[in-house]
């Protein structure tokens, strides 16, 4: 016989909690639904998944995996931006591993302090210093890896028990948040390289003793720690950096079926495209280098691919004679260039007569009117991909841009937009978000027990996630596959990802190499986490 508690001012201490007498697992999705959907900011509906994360975390993985598309922009970008910018503010918790500069020469012990309930695998480390276009938050960046790590679960299967969301709380150059009472982290400026650098060391170091099976995703370092931490630990542990390598491999999928579409239109070779990048930070940069791959796949040299790119920063074309150029923008800095400095984009564009104008500026509107229509007079299907996150930094908007193009446009964006009417048809932007990647990548390395990440396996990524397309999303000449399938193109991602490591001898997990694709992919599929259909009464 059910008991109904009507007042729990009432209720002794130790009496179960307050159960309805109708309860289950399905009403209680739709309720939970119902109660987010009733939230008018992004910001509200953020704090109240976080709630339902602690009180439930089965219950809200289920409604993240089966509510994707709209529960990912709340999760993510765009909303997680306020949630890290105001994050001192709305903490309620802890949610993750805050590793600080005064723990230096104790990280192994603060290591050791998070209560794994399994074999942590899988860790996304940012020190907060460049938050998507929002620039230094500090400690504020936290959330940051706690999205990225519900995208591993929600889009992989990765299982929630073994990711460790960390920030390096190292200070920040932001002097509001030095000044804010309630700001998290510790009230000091960044510390200068070798003090940074020694504090790496010994991270990454403690990290590989305390956690031997852990992938490393490094997230939102500034664009020079980025290119540095990359290139010195990714030899020496299991790590990549999803801002320049993620990124890079999405946009090379994207940009491989984008050109395919452009050279069916124009008849112009694969090999004749050439690509005007604006930004030259480590996403600028990393892209770059990553559709280096896209030319060399055809038989073009280094050089040669090289030839095909140019990049743009805040003064212009970037060119090898300038004075004080920052080391990892000169890789493709021009040499061919004699002329006077070309600082206005429509004029380098009107020079270079690119095929396709990339965006990684956080320049809101940086693709102006005539920069559009200058790229469509140039090209039959001019490929234009606005990359910068949130949309309020997207270089051009997709209504604009096919406006301005007369509906001619390949467009791709880093944050979503809704399919726009024109001229009597409907139009469907791609976007380039990097969950098409770094999940698939991460769950490869993971499952293969990869020594590193190699260029070659994130190579392999973006290629499988270009050859993912099914007939219907062919026949619309999409760029990327709809996001609702991420967890099949998670599993082609991995099993890509696994047979490269494979090729390279960095797998440690052998046990795959005798199997065929089709019961490798059955595997991997069968390693994804699910949460639990069994509803536990009483956990509201």
């Amino acid at each position: 016989m059910s008991v109904a508690v009507q007042n729990a001012s009432h209720i002794p201490f130790g009496f179960p909690a307050q159960v309805p007498p109708r309860l289950d697992a399905t009403d209680h999705v739709q309720r939970c639904l119902a109660q987010l959907r009733s939230k008018s900011q992004g910001l509200e509906k953020y704090i109240f998944l976080n709630g339902l994360k602690e009180r439930d975390p089965e219950l809200f993985y289920k409604i993240l995996i089966t509510n994707m598309m709209e529960i990912i922009p709340i999760l993510y970008t765009p909303t997680v931006g306020d949630a890290c910018t105001n994050y001192s503010h709305i903490w309620r918790r802890p949610e993750g591993l805050y590793v600080s500069i005064e723990h230096k020469g104790r990280i192994r012990e603060v290591l050791r302090s998070w209560p794994a309930t399994s074999t942590p695998r899988i860790a996304v480390v940012t020190d907060g210093s460049r938050i998507l276009g929002l620039g230094d938050l500090g400690a504020n960046g936290l959330p940051i890896s706690i999205g990225k790590l519900d995208l591993y679960i929600a889009g992989a299967g990765i299982k929630p028990s073994t990711t460790i969301p960390v920030c390096l709380d190292v200070g920040t150059n932001t002097q509001r948040y030095l000044e804010d009472p309630l700001y998290i982290g510790v009230r000091q400026t960044r510390p200068k390289a070798a003090e940074m650098d020694a504090f790496m060391e010994e991270f990454m170091s403690a990290m590989a003793e305390v956690f031997p099976e852990l992938i490393v995703q490094f997230e939102d370092f500034s664009t020079d720690n980025a290119f540095k931490y990359l290139d010195m630990f990714r030899n020496r542990y299991s790590c990549f950096n999803d801002d320049i390598q993620g990124t890079g491999a999405v946009v090379l999928s994207g940009f491989i079926n984008a050109a395919k579409l452009a050279s069916a239109a124009s008849g112009l070779p694969l090999t004749e495209h050439k690509i005007l990048f604006l930004g030259a930070g480590s996403s600028g940069i990393g892209v770059a280098k990553q559709l280096l791959s896209f030319f060399t796949s055809m038989g073009m040299t280094v050089e040669e691919a090289k030839n095909k790119i140019y990049t743009v920063d805040s003064k212009g074309l970037v060119t090898a004679d300038r004075e004080g150029l920052q080391e990892h923008k000169k890789f493709f800095a021009r040499t061919d260039y004699q002329g006077p400095p070309l600082k206005k984009l429509a004029d380098i564009v009107e020079y270079v007569k690119p095929t396709a104008l990339l965006g990684l500026s956080t320049l809101r509107n940086a693709f102006t009117e005539d920069v559009v229509k200058l790229m469509a007079s140039i090209n039959k299907r001019p490929i234009i991909f606005p990359l910068s996150n949130p949309v309020s930094l997207s270089e051009v908007d997709f209504e604009d841009a096919v406006k301005w193009t007369n509906g001619s446009v390949i467009f791709a964006s880093g944050s979503p937009y809704k399919p726009v009417e024109y001229g009597g048809k409907l139009y469907e932007a791609g976007q380039g978000n990097n969950m098409y990647q770094f999940p698939g990548i991460g769950l490869g390395a993971i499952l293969s027990k990869a020594k590193h990440v190699s260029d070659a396996m994130v190579d392999k990524a973006a290629i499988a996630l270009a050859e993912s397309l099914n007939d219907e999303e062919k026949t619309n000449e999409l760029v990327y596959p709809r996001l609702h399938r991420i967890r099949e193109i998670s599993g082609q991602v991995s099993l890509a990802v696994i047979r490269q490591a494979q090729a390279e001898g960095l797998d440690r997990n052998t046990e795959y190499r005798n199997l065929c694709d089709a019961e490798l992919l059955k595997h991997i599929k069968d390693k994804m986490w699910e949460p639990s259909d069994t509803f536990r009464r009483g956990r509201l």
